[in-house]
């Protein structure tokens, strides 16, 4: 019996950061960093007489990414108190829902959309503090509560994962409607988006589900899939010696590359819930919530799906556009700026994907800070597109814009990249590549025909990439006696 026998199964619990300059429950600063306990007030610090008063922007989050998940926005929804002691909890609970969560159902796409994941709750709870450890010379610890009432939205799918990898594009797809939104930031490293992963294992061909851990607090897609694949051979082979897997919360080592026992995984009832006294039930009227429906943008599977079919792009080249919203967004307004429509777009599309993701990643930045607005890179497109510059010379003129700004038409000229069409200056760069090389100019006219490319090559190389390729190959054939 291998793995491959097992059939794995896996429901994620998502926790994302609101975008709020506020916490969730008082007034304090949620800004990443910052001295210990620097953004902290009575409310989160949980002193005796301190209430809890609600931001309405983080509703307005919560009902907005309900609604682009599909999901059902309950009109009345109840805070509760989940019951727990840990050091970074200051009250000995959490403010979160249960019973009665904002939103219900709904699904994440996944392969295309060929697939739904399906969601069985949305639902708004406080973040809790940070520990820290050996803070001083004589290594304690302390507790960081800057976090400490900070907004999340805790996203709960069904167990409809099957593997690793569908669990990691289920995440993506979701962190990028999140982002599309502008709910939620993405950064991982900071954990303003982070999950716990449930994880079990059955044989294949049985229906009933496998007794599943949970991985606690993953921050790292590269993490979240060492972990799921050391647990389900960890599971597999208890399974196979005849044990039983034990319900537990685990924990992630990375240095190790292996999970570990924590505690034993948690029931409701363990928290002990119940309606948050100091909180009214949250009502919020049909009209508010088609407000908010009506703020939703095009997603990123709609926009792929409209850039495959209206645009005739790839679904590769689709789906790179869309992963951002940003890039999307600059992609529609270069092509806007050229006009061509679809006969543009798959040329507009290749210079965001290539060159422009490509200084992007060395650079690390996004498309706001480009100095290549939309407009420019339309240009340099149309300045291909006449002949003007050819392709080396395209590639510099792209860097060269985004690095130092500048009009295109201008770069081009005081760069000196346009391309090259004179026949009189093609025909001196064929003359003397053909002299040089007598021995493959007698090879090519006794029948060798695919050298023709290496000609093209070094008239290129000749003329510095400046070459137009319609001329060297006219006049390089005419020569060659074709």
């Amino acid at each position: 019996m291998s793995v491959s026998d097992f059939e794995v199964v896996i429901g994620l619990e998502v926790h994302a950061q609101l975008l709020t300059r506020s916490k969730v429950f008082c007034g304090c600063s949620t800004e990443f960093g910052g001295e210990p306990n620097a953004h902290t007030c009575p409310v989160c610090l949980a002193m005796p007489g301190a209430l809890p008063s609600l931001n309405q922007r983080v509703v307005e989050f919560a009902i907005r990414a309900g609604l682009a998940l599909g999901c059902t926005v309950r009109r009345k929804s109840v805070f509760a108190r989940k019951n727990y002691f840990y050091p970074d909890l200051p009250k000995g609970y959490q403010i979160s829902q249960y019973e009665l969560p904002i939103c219900e159902g709904g699904s994440v796409p996944i392969r295309g959309g060929e697939k739904a994941i399906r969601l069985n709750r949305v639902h708004v709870e406080e973040d809790a503090g940070k520990n820290l450890h050996e803070v001083s010379a004589d290594k304690s610890s302390g507790v960081d509560l800057n976090r400490a009432g900070v907004p999340l939205l805790e996203i709960v799918s069904e167990p409809d994962l099957r593997g690793v990898d569908e669990a990691i594009e289920y995440l993506k797809s979701l962190r990028a409607i999140l982002m599309y939104l502008g709910v939620n930031d993405g950064n991982l490293e900071e954990g303003s988006f982070r999950c716990d992963a449930n994880v079990s294992v059955r044989r294949r061909g049985e229906e009933k589900l496998g007794q599943r851990s949970e991985i606690k607090n993953m921050n790292s897609f590269r993490f979240l899939r060492q972990a799921i694949e050391y647990e389900v051979d960890r599971q597999v082979e208890v399974v196979e010696s005849g044990g039983k897997v034990k319900q537990e919360t685990r924990l992630f080592d990375p240095d190790r590359g292996v999970t570990r026992a924590m505690r034993s995984k948690e029931e409701a009832h363990d928290y002990r819930y119940f309606p948050e006294p100091d909180l009214p039930p949250l009502v919020v009227d049909d009209g508010f919530v088609e407000q908010l429906r009506r703020s939703v943008p095009e997603l990123p599977a709609a926009r792929a799906s409209r850039y495959q079919k209206v645009l005739g792009l790839s679904a590769f080249d689709a789906q790179v556009l869309t992963a951002e919203r940003a890039v999307a967004d600059f992609f529609d307004a270069a092509l806007a700026a050229h006009g061509g429509g679809a006969e543009a777009a798959k040329k507009v599309a290749n210079w965001v994907t290539g060159e422009l993701a490509r200084l992007a990643n060395e650079t690390g930045t996004s498309p706001q800070d480009w100095k290549v607005t939309p407009p420019k890179l339309a240009a340099i497109v149309k300045l291909v597109e006449a002949g003007t510059v050819g392709g080396p010379g395209a590639k510099q003129l792209v860097e060269e814009v985004f690095r130092h700004g500048g009009e295109p038409s201008e770069v081009l000229v005081t760069k000196g990249l346009a391309q090259v069409s004179d026949e009189g200056a093609v025909e001196l760069a064929v003359e003397k590549v053909l002299s040089a090389n007598p021995g493959e100019v007698e090879k090519y006219r006794n029948g060798k025909k695919n050298l023709l490319g290496f000609f093209v090559g070094r008239i290129m190389k000749e003329m510095k990439g400046k070459g137009n390729p319609l001329v060297v190959n006219a006049l390089l054939k005419k020569k060659l006696g074709d």
